[in-house]
């Protein structure tokens, strides 16, 4: 346990985070790919399984339901377990859920989908408290900020990969492929990443209350509401940047996706420089995020006539909107010092919270007959609504002894 704990240290002392942190940012990556992947691949869900295709979006509901309700209390659930159980569990979990509805009819994919939700939920929280773990405090959000950088590149590379992919073996053969990267996640898990001792007894129970008790905190579900608004305010656009480039800028479908990935490649340099900036100044790397995304997103609305000009500010709001990622991350692990797990599941939920709300506001606003870029207002209602909340943080933590 020495020799582990001393090569730890040693690591967390050098320039980059070591291997364990990206290795979690790869299983992030495995298992995001499966949220993405569904979208690109709907119609032939529905067709294969002779559902309607607002049947099959339920699918994409079943698991973030399963985000947004089942990482809290399976974070509870697990915490006497040590971390590097933990992970390999929610993935051995995730990877047999997948598996599963991929040989089953509608009704099982629905419920594994639900299932698979639950276990992303639960690994995604224990990956960034065990990051954190690995490096020294002044660098939580930068080791935060790696693993979540998994998800970009699943937003990015993954889910389009992944799409292309089962165009050619049906559409099953993405999320095969989402099944076998997701173990070998796990054996690097328990190859790479270091295993300590759980707490029993009393002390666990005292573990458990302390850290319900922790979420008492308002300061803590003020930072959450900053979650849920913000990610809300990019995805909105992000989710609806195909639709805006086919029918506004009536951009060739093949260039598409390179519009896209132009936001996931800025998504990477926000989390990098999100990362550097956000455990000195939070609020800068929050302020600044939030500020830029509701200027941009404002900034689409004219930017989207032509092609350049809607690519350019498509890649300034990946930067804006990750940027504040690896902020988020660093107060809320901050504010929840003797919570840590369940600080984490509840920050999943909310960031998956945010991303589910995003069809329901923009198909209200749609439903009405507004015109397609009202979705970027929106977003930038979103953001400016979270600037308060942001302010009312950094007021408050000033006034902390």
């Amino acid at each position: 346990m020495a020799d582990t704990s001393t090569e730890t240290s040693r690591k967390s002392r050098s320039g980059r985070p070591p291997a364990g942190v990206y290795l979690l940012g790869f299983c992030l990556f495995a298992m995001g790919s499966a949220e993405f992947l569904l979208a690109g691949v709907l119609p032939a869900v529905a067709a294969d399984l002779e559902v309607s295709l607002s049947s099959a979006g339920y699918l994409i509901t079943a698991f973030a339901l399963g985000v947004v309700i089942g990482g809290p209390p399976f974070a509870v659930l697990s915490s006497r377990w040590p971390r590097h159980t933990t992970l390999v569990i929610t993935q051995g979990a995730f990877a047999a859920s997948i598996a599963t509805g991929l040989v089953g009819n509608y009704s099982v994919l629905l419920v594994t989908r639900a299932v698979a939700g639950v276990a992303y939920a639960g690994f995604f929280a224990v990956a960034t408290v065990t990051a954190i773990s690995l490096v020294t405090a002044d660098r939580n959000a930068r080791a935060s900020g790696v693993v979540v950088s998994g998800l970009s590149a699943a937003m990015v590379a993954g889910g389009p990969a992944g799409t292309l992919l089962s165009h050619y073996t049906e559409w099953r053969g993405g999320f095969w492929v989402v099944v076998a990267l997701t173990i070998a996640g796990a054996v690097g898990c328990v190859l790479v990443i270091p295993k300590v001792r759980p707490r029993t007894g009393p002390a666990a129970e005292s573990t458990v209350t302390r850290e319900l008790a922790n979420l008492r905190n308002p300061m803590l579900w003020g930072m959450w509401t900053i979650t849920v608004l913000t990610t809300a305010a990019y995805m909105i656009t992000y989710n609806y940047l195909a639709a805006m480039l086919a029918d506004i800028t009536a951009l060739s479908e093949a260039w598409i996706p390179a519009v896209l990935t132009l936001f996931g490649i800025g998504a990477f340099i926000g989390l990098s420089v999100g990362g550097r900036i956000s455990d000195r100044r939070p609020h800068t790397a929050l302020l600044s995020g939030t500020a830029a995304v509701a200027v941009l997103s404002l900034t689409m609305v004219a930017a989207i006539q032509q092609s350049w000009a809607g690519a350019a500010v498509a890649f300034l709001l990946g930067i804006a909107a990750f940027v504040l990622n690896p902020a988020i991350y660093g107060r809320v692990f901050a504010l929840a010092v003797h919570a840590p797990t369940l600080a984490g599941a509840a920050t999943v939920s909310a960031f998956q919270l945010g991303i589910s709300l995003t069809p329901a506001l923009a198909g209200i606003a749609l439903g009405h007959g507004a015109v397609l870029t009202v979705i970027c207002v929106i977003g930038a209602a979103l953001a400016i609504g979270a600037v308060p909340l942001i302010l009312n943080d950094r007021v408050r933590q000033g006034r902390q002894p």
